[in-house]
Protein backbone atom coordinates (compact mmCIF):
# COMPACT_ATOMS: atom_id res chain seq x y z
CA UNK A 1 0.00 0.00 0.00
CA UNK A 2 1.21 3.71 -0.93
CA UNK A 3 1.91 5.30 2.00
CA UNK A 4 0.65 8.96 0.96
CA UNK A 5 -2.31 7.93 -1.33
CA UNK A 6 -3.62 4.88 0.86
CA UNK A 7 -4.14 2.85 -2.45
CA UNK A 8 -2.84 -0.77 -2.74
CA UNK A 9 0.05 -1.29 -5.26
CA UNK A 10 -0.29 -3.88 -7.97
CA UNK A 11 3.51 -4.79 -8.63
CA UNK A 12 2.28 -7.89 -10.61
CA UNK A 13 0.06 -5.42 -12.34
CA UNK A 14 2.34 -3.20 -13.05
CA UNK A 15 4.72 -5.50 -14.17
CA UNK A 16 2.91 -6.78 -16.62
CA UNK A 17 1.44 -3.22 -18.22
CA UNK A 18 5.52 -3.08 -18.68
CA UNK A 19 6.29 -6.65 -20.39
CA UNK A 20 2.83 -5.78 -22.43
CA UNK A 21 4.63 -2.63 -23.40
CA UNK A 22 7.93 -4.70 -24.15
CA UNK A 23 5.94 -6.71 -26.52
CA UNK A 24 4.64 -4.32 -28.72
CA UNK A 25 8.03 -2.13 -28.91
CA UNK A 26 9.66 -5.45 -29.93
CA UNK A 27 6.66 -6.64 -32.56
CA UNK A 28 7.00 -3.24 -34.04
CA UNK A 29 10.32 -2.65 -34.43
CA UNK A 30 10.43 -6.51 -36.10
CA UNK A 31 7.48 -5.20 -38.51
CA UNK A 32 9.63 -2.15 -39.52
CA UNK A 33 13.22 -3.87 -39.80
CA UNK A 34 14.02 -4.34 -43.65
CA UNK A 35 16.36 -6.77 -43.06
CA UNK A 36 16.45 -9.81 -39.97
CA UNK A 37 17.13 -7.94 -36.36
CA UNK A 38 19.42 -8.42 -33.71
CA UNK A 39 17.75 -8.52 -30.47
CA UNK A 40 20.70 -6.55 -29.13
CA UNK A 41 19.72 -3.59 -31.50
CA UNK A 42 15.83 -3.75 -29.85
CA UNK A 43 17.55 -3.04 -26.50
CA UNK A 44 17.95 0.57 -26.14
CA UNK A 45 13.79 0.77 -27.12
CA UNK A 46 12.83 -1.45 -24.42
CA UNK A 47 12.63 -1.19 -20.48
CA UNK A 48 16.04 -1.41 -18.20
CA UNK A 49 16.26 -5.51 -17.18
CA UNK A 50 14.01 -6.72 -19.74
CA UNK A 51 14.23 -10.27 -20.72
CA UNK A 52 14.69 -9.85 -24.68
CA UNK A 53 14.81 -13.60 -25.27
CA UNK A 54 11.74 -14.13 -23.13
CA UNK A 55 10.14 -11.40 -25.28
CA UNK A 56 10.99 -12.72 -28.30
CA UNK A 57 9.94 -16.22 -27.51
CA UNK A 58 6.26 -15.28 -26.87
CA UNK A 59 6.18 -13.80 -29.62
CA UNK A 60 6.95 -16.38 -31.54
CA UNK A 61 4.41 -18.44 -29.89
CA UNK A 62 1.89 -15.57 -30.34
CA UNK A 63 2.33 -15.95 -34.04
CA UNK A 64 2.94 -19.85 -34.70
CA UNK A 65 -0.04 -20.61 -36.35
CA UNK A 66 -1.12 -17.25 -38.15
CA UNK A 67 -0.41 -15.97 -41.41
CA UNK A 68 3.54 -14.14 -40.92
CA UNK A 69 5.74 -16.36 -38.15
CA UNK A 70 8.32 -14.89 -36.20
CA UNK A 71 11.49 -16.95 -37.54
CA UNK A 72 15.03 -16.67 -36.58
CA UNK A 73 17.95 -16.59 -38.87
CA UNK A 74 21.08 -17.15 -37.49
CA UNK A 75 21.10 -14.70 -34.37
CA UNK A 76 18.82 -12.45 -35.76
CA UNK A 77 14.85 -12.54 -35.69
CA UNK A 78 12.37 -11.96 -38.53
CA UNK A 79 8.86 -11.86 -39.83
CA UNK A 80 8.19 -14.33 -42.26
CA UNK A 81 5.08 -15.59 -44.35
CA UNK A 82 3.86 -18.80 -43.34
CA UNK A 83 4.83 -21.67 -45.64
CA UNK A 84 2.03 -22.94 -46.24
CA UNK A 85 1.07 -19.68 -47.67
CA UNK A 86 3.75 -18.43 -49.44
CA UNK A 87 2.54 -19.06 -53.00
CA UNK A 88 -0.32 -16.92 -52.57
CA UNK A 89 1.95 -13.76 -52.40
CA UNK A 90 4.11 -14.49 -54.54
CA UNK A 91 5.03 -11.44 -56.90
CA UNK A 92 6.87 -11.13 -60.25
CA UNK A 93 10.20 -9.87 -59.67
CA UNK A 94 13.08 -8.65 -62.00
CA UNK A 95 14.47 -11.78 -63.14
CA UNK A 96 17.82 -12.68 -61.68
CA UNK A 97 20.64 -14.55 -63.68
CA UNK A 98 20.95 -18.13 -62.65
CA UNK A 99 24.07 -19.05 -60.89
CA UNK A 100 26.19 -21.13 -62.97
CA UNK A 101 27.12 -24.52 -62.07
CA UNK A 102 30.17 -23.56 -60.99
CA UNK A 103 29.18 -21.17 -58.52
CA UNK A 104 26.35 -23.70 -56.99
CA UNK A 105 29.43 -26.22 -56.56
CA UNK A 106 31.51 -23.35 -54.44
CA UNK A 107 28.17 -21.88 -52.84
CA UNK A 108 27.93 -25.74 -51.50
CA UNK A 109 31.30 -26.22 -50.59
CA UNK A 110 31.82 -22.98 -48.88
CA UNK A 111 28.08 -24.04 -46.68
CA UNK A 112 29.56 -27.18 -45.57
CA UNK A 113 32.87 -26.56 -44.94
CA UNK A 114 33.50 -23.13 -43.94
CA UNK A 115 35.61 -21.04 -42.99
CA UNK A 116 37.49 -22.19 -46.05
CA UNK A 117 40.51 -20.26 -48.69
CA UNK A 118 40.12 -20.18 -52.08
CA UNK A 119 42.94 -23.37 -52.46
CA UNK A 120 40.52 -25.57 -50.46
CA UNK A 121 37.53 -24.79 -52.32
CA UNK A 122 39.74 -25.34 -55.26
CA UNK A 123 40.96 -28.74 -53.71
CA UNK A 124 37.58 -29.81 -53.58
CA UNK A 125 35.99 -29.40 -56.76
CA UNK A 126 39.53 -30.65 -58.63
CA UNK A 127 39.42 -27.47 -60.87
CA UNK A 128 40.69 -23.92 -60.68
CA UNK A 129 38.33 -20.97 -59.09
CA UNK A 130 37.58 -18.28 -60.71
CA UNK A 131 37.42 -15.11 -58.49
CA UNK A 132 34.59 -13.96 -60.46
CA UNK A 133 32.52 -16.18 -59.59
CA UNK A 134 33.66 -15.74 -55.58
CA UNK A 135 32.37 -11.69 -56.49
CA UNK A 136 29.54 -12.93 -58.07
CA UNK A 137 28.31 -15.01 -54.69
CA UNK A 138 29.67 -11.87 -52.32
CA UNK A 139 27.56 -9.65 -54.65
CA UNK A 140 24.54 -11.55 -54.32
CA UNK A 141 24.94 -10.85 -50.01
CA UNK A 142 25.30 -14.70 -49.92
CA UNK A 143 29.28 -15.26 -49.28
CA UNK A 144 31.37 -12.93 -47.13
CA UNK A 145 35.06 -13.15 -46.23
CA UNK A 146 35.84 -13.38 -42.93
CA UNK A 147 39.05 -13.84 -42.01
CA UNK A 148 42.52 -14.99 -42.78
CA UNK A 149 44.80 -18.26 -41.65
CA UNK A 150 47.79 -18.04 -39.99
CA UNK A 151 49.75 -19.82 -42.93
CA UNK A 152 52.05 -18.52 -45.29
CA UNK A 153 50.60 -15.90 -47.38
CA UNK A 154 47.65 -15.17 -44.55
CA UNK A 155 45.12 -16.54 -47.43
CA UNK A 156 41.33 -15.32 -47.03
CA UNK A 157 38.52 -17.61 -45.75
CA UNK A 158 34.95 -17.59 -46.87
CA UNK A 159 31.89 -18.11 -45.13
CA UNK A 160 28.06 -17.97 -45.26
CA UNK A 161 25.98 -14.67 -44.42
CA UNK A 162 22.76 -14.33 -42.40
CA UNK A 163 21.38 -13.13 -46.30
CA UNK A 164 21.69 -16.64 -47.11
CA UNK A 165 19.93 -17.91 -43.94
CA UNK A 166 17.31 -16.20 -44.81
CA UNK A 167 17.09 -16.99 -48.60
CA UNK A 168 17.21 -20.57 -47.90
CA UNK A 169 15.01 -20.73 -44.19
CA UNK A 170 17.34 -21.81 -42.69
CA UNK A 171 17.62 -21.23 -38.60
CA UNK A 172 21.45 -21.86 -38.44
CA UNK A 173 23.81 -23.37 -41.24
CA UNK A 174 24.05 -26.62 -39.17
CA UNK A 175 20.13 -26.94 -40.31
CA UNK A 176 21.79 -28.07 -43.97
CA UNK A 177 20.97 -31.31 -45.18
CA UNK A 178 22.97 -34.16 -44.44
CA UNK A 179 24.07 -37.01 -46.95
CA UNK A 180 20.48 -38.92 -46.31
CA UNK A 181 17.82 -36.23 -46.83
CA UNK A 182 20.46 -35.27 -50.19
CA UNK A 183 20.02 -39.15 -50.93
CA UNK A 184 15.65 -38.51 -50.53
CA UNK A 185 15.92 -35.29 -52.67
CA UNK A 186 17.50 -37.01 -55.71
CA UNK A 187 20.55 -34.54 -55.10
CA UNK A 188 22.72 -37.77 -54.98
CA UNK A 189 22.61 -40.71 -56.18
CA UNK A 190 21.83 -43.42 -54.55
CA UNK A 191 24.67 -45.65 -55.35
CA UNK A 192 27.89 -43.70 -53.95
CA UNK A 193 30.93 -44.95 -53.39
CA UNK A 194 30.52 -46.32 -49.73
CA UNK A 195 33.39 -43.97 -48.24
CA UNK A 196 31.49 -41.11 -49.61
CA UNK A 197 30.30 -38.68 -47.25
CA UNK A 198 28.71 -35.40 -46.91
CA UNK A 199 30.92 -32.77 -44.10
CA UNK A 200 28.63 -31.96 -40.83
CA UNK A 201 28.21 -28.15 -41.94
CA UNK A 202 30.48 -25.96 -39.61
CA UNK A 203 29.06 -22.88 -37.69
CA UNK A 204 31.43 -19.91 -39.19
CA UNK A 205 33.22 -19.47 -35.73
CA UNK A 206 36.45 -18.16 -36.31
CA UNK A 207 38.82 -21.12 -35.77
CA UNK A 208 42.00 -20.61 -34.04
CA UNK A 209 44.22 -21.00 -36.92
CA UNK A 210 42.12 -17.69 -38.59
CA UNK A 211 42.43 -14.18 -38.18
CA UNK A 212 39.48 -11.56 -38.58
CA UNK A 213 39.78 -9.35 -41.01
CA UNK A 214 41.24 -6.13 -40.46
CA UNK A 215 38.91 -3.49 -40.80
CA UNK A 216 40.64 -1.52 -43.50
CA UNK A 217 40.80 -4.86 -45.29
CA UNK A 218 37.72 -5.12 -47.41
CA UNK A 219 38.83 -7.12 -50.20
CA UNK A 220 39.64 -4.73 -52.92
CA UNK A 221 42.23 -6.03 -54.10
CA UNK A 222 40.32 -9.21 -55.07
CA UNK A 223 37.65 -6.60 -56.96
CA UNK A 224 40.88 -4.95 -59.04
CA UNK A 225 41.87 -8.57 -60.26
CA UNK A 226 39.07 -9.30 -62.07
CA UNK A 227 38.75 -9.68 -65.59
CA UNK A 228 36.52 -10.81 -68.27
CA UNK A 229 37.84 -14.13 -68.64
CA UNK A 230 36.79 -14.93 -64.82
CA UNK A 231 33.36 -15.25 -65.49
CA UNK A 232 33.86 -17.42 -68.40
CA UNK A 233 34.76 -20.29 -65.85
Amino acid sequence: MDQNTGQVIDDDNDIGEITGRNLRVLEALLFAAKEPLHLEEAKPFLSDGANIEDLAAQLSEKYKHSGVNLVKRGEAYAFRTAEDLGFLLRREETERKPLSRAALEIMAIIAYHQPVTRSEIEEVRGVATSKGTLDVLMEAGWVRMRGRRRTPGRPVTYGTTPEFLDHFGLEAITDLPGLNELKGTGLLSANLPPDFAVPAPNDGDLFDNEDPLDADDDGDDLLTELSQDDFDH
